[in-house]
């Protein structure tokens, strides 16, 4: 199974589709779209404008990862549902916290 996330020396990239305006914010499971790329699921309750719900989706990262807001950013897919985050900090805490939230 292919994984959402790129591994570097100081950062993390992690594939997500984000579904704006949902009932509850949540990180759900790892899926993989058609043409075999994994993502992360993501839904947030704000709404797809001005850059909120990318907001919503860096804040509810930060708080289950455990890292500052500043040390994610939207690198692809600003507008777009399916996106790349980089996330900056240790590759192999991050990825230790990431598996821990997408075990179930």
């Amino acid at each position: 199974m292919s994984t959402p996330f790129q591994v570097f020396d100081d950062h993390l990239r992690l594939a997500v589709r984000l579904t704006p305006n949902g009932s509850r914010d949540s990180l759900e499971n790892i899926e993989v779209n058609a043409a075999g790329e994994a993502y992360l699921k993501a839904r947030v309750t704000a709404v797809p404008e001005k850059g909120k719900a990318n907001k919503a989706l860096i804040v509810l990262l930060a708080k289950r990862l455990a890292v500052p807001k500043s040390s994610i950013a939207v690198i692809s897919g600003e507008t777009a549902r399916q996106k790349i985050l980089r996330i900056d900090g240790d590759p192999e805490d991050l990825l230790e916290k990431l598996m821990a939230l997408t075990a179930s």
